[in-house]
């Protein structure tokens, strides 16, 4: 039976509210959404639902693909960010909005959106490499590490680069802010992992205290 620290499972909570708070901030900058958001409020729009019912309807299907190859990583952080996600982000936009109002200068929007890549990858790395449980998205570029050769960041460019030009095919809103994310979070992941996460947490996924992760599956 793995041992869950608390250590791990507060980084995990924190990991999901910096994810969301990053996610505030590339709203903020009107440059463009993550990819994975951006193709949910495009598809959102042509279905006519709410942007909560179409994240919801994708995140089941992604969740089947994680059930079925990935059983592994699912788990406390899958429920805290699949739930907390939405609401969290509503929490910070209001007050993104309320302190800046609408950004007019482009050099400021560019910053919100350097900004949302380095607070977005930050969040992710520290959920990821807390090992309780993955959002079913970002499961897709794990899944394709492990099955394939090519390292983690290169398969978060892939995921994000085929849900951003998916986006732009069914016309939706792909600026500046969706590229960036697109082309960066995977590299900038990467690196938050060795920097800060696996030393806050000192935790390492797949290592010597993560060696009976096979008995989940």
């Amino acid at each position: 039976m793995k041992t869950i620290s608390l250590r791990r499972v507060i980084g995990m909570i924190i990991g999901v509210i910096i994810i969301s708070l990053g996610i505030a901030i590339f709203k903020e900058s009107h440059l463009g959404n993550d990819s994975i958001s951006a193709l949910n409020l495009r598809i959102a729009d042509l279905r006519g639902v709410s942007f909560g019912v179409q994240n919801m309807t994708i995140n089941v299907v992604f969740l089947m693909i994680e059930f079925i190859f990935g059983r592994k990583y699912i788990g406390l952080g899958t429920l805290v960010n699949g739930i907390g996600v939405g609401y969290i982000v509503t929490f910070f936009s209001g007050y993104l909005t309320q302190w800046f109002g609408t950004l007019q200068s482009l050099p400021v929007q560019l910053l919100f959106v350097v900004l949302g890549v380095l607070v977005t990858s930050l969040g992710a790395s520290l959920y990821q490499t807390a090992d309780l449980g993955i959002a079913p998205y970002d499961y897709l570029s794990l899944g394709l590490r492990d099955y394939t050769p090519f390292p983690y960041f290169g398969c978060r460019i892939f995921t994000d680069a085929l849900c951003a030009l998916l986006t732009f095919l069914l016309g939706g809103l792909v600026g500046i802010g969706t590229l960036v994310c697109a082309f960066c979070l995977g590299p900038f992941i990467s690196f938050y992992n060795k920097a800060v996460s696996e030393k806050v947490l000192r935790y390492t996924p797949g290592g010597p205290d993560a060696a009976d992760m096979s008995s989940k599956n």
